[in-house]
């Protein structure tokens, strides 16, 4: 199903995101950027739109939040009250030198979102990715078991758009229960932060978890 979708920071993560629902064929509208040049690129590449996040926002089907933690306050103050409105946050609650988590561990960034704005239907999910992954994984897709994505929240409706979207990109949503559990998912994004850029391989990590039996 075609979806109208809105980006709400247009960095690697709302970019790398953006361009690949375009292909899916979803209709993209690219917003909240230092640049405006950067917008109207990403849309001519795509063949969406750019525009404010106020004009993305206004009815899109899903909204992806990805700006940098810092930029929270004054992304939301320009989407409105986001009423009634699917919303994939795949922000990490960092300081401005992306070195430390700035909540935690009784609270987290996604309880935080669904706390300035609650009529939002929020779900997390992509913020244990790192963009890098990206191409290669939607490059992949079909031809090999797909990597994972958690998938985190309290919106069942959310969730279900949320898991349509993530397997567009060629990943497997793996379910992690409520919004609560960003207390634990945001400390292991910065674990696959060190693995994917502190460590030796390159930075396009993905991951599986299994449940073994017998």
């Amino acid at each position: 199903m075609v979806l109208k979708l809105a980006i709400v920071g247009s960095g690697l993560m709302g970019a790398k995101l953006g361009r690949l629902w375009a292909r899916c064929g979803h209709e993209v509208t690219f917003s909240y950027s230092r640049s405006r040049a950067k917008l109207d690129r990403l849309a001519a590449e795509t063949g969406g739109a750019a525009g404010s996040v106020a004009d993305a926002v206004a009815g899109a089907e899903a909204v992806l939040f990805a700006v940098h933690w810092n930029r929270v306050e004054d992304a939301l103050a320009q989407a409105g009250d986001l009423t009634g409105q699917v919303v994939l946050n795949c922000c990490v609650p960092l300081d401005a030198s992306n070195t430390d988590l700035v909540l935690g561990p009784t609270t987290s960034g996604a309880e935080q979102l669904a706390v300035m704005r609650p009529r939002a239907r929020w779900v997390a999910c992509f913020n244990t990715n790192p963009s890098e992954s990206f191409e290669l994984v939607y490059a992949r897709k079909g031809r090999a078991e797909p990597p994972q994505s958690l998938i985190y929240g309290d919106d069942a409706g959310a969730k279900a758009v949320a898991r349509d979207l993530i397997r567009d990109i060629g990943f497997a949503p793996l379910e992690a229960g409520g919004l609560r559990t960003g207390r634990f998912v945001e400390p292991f994004a910065m674990v696959t932060a060190e693995l994917a850029y502190g460590q030796p391989g390159g930075p396009a990590l993905t991951y599986r978890f299994e449940k073994l039996r017998g």
